[in-house]
């Protein structure tokens, strides 16, 4: 079983710049695969980001590309979404999640308004 927590969003104007963390429960955090999700109103679930153990990552949709970055510390058992240059559209609730091996894990999200 594993319990994850995501925090950090909020209102933020066009521009503008926000960290989002995602804390895991277990004692082999280092080993899991973590992602990034996000959902917009009246949207699917879209995948952002995955980052391994070891740090290397792949980021998906071209329009998040060079202003998103995810990454991880292993010892705090805590993945991170820096976001930037936020746009309207980037406006979600935005979710952490895992897999071990059948079982899925999902935090309850943490919503991103970007808005003047």
């Amino acid at each position: 079983q594993v319990h994850i927590v995501e925090s950090g969003g909020g209102l933020v104007q066009p521009g503008g710049s926000l960290r989002l963390s995602c804390v895991a429960s277990g004692s082999t955090f280092s080993s899991y695969a973590m992602s990034w999700y996000r959902q917009a109103p009246g949207k699917e679930r879209e995948l952002i980001a995955r980052i391994f153990g070891d740090g290397t990552f792949i980021a998906y949709p071209d329009s998040m590309k060079g202003r998103f970055t995810i990454s991880r510390d292993n010892a705090k058992n805590t993945v991170y979404l820096q976001l930037n240059s936020l746009k309207a559209e980037d406006t979600a609730v935005y979710y952490c999640h895992t897999r071990l091996g059948a079982e899925t894990y999902w935090g309850q999200g943490t919503k991103v308004t970007v808005s003047s």
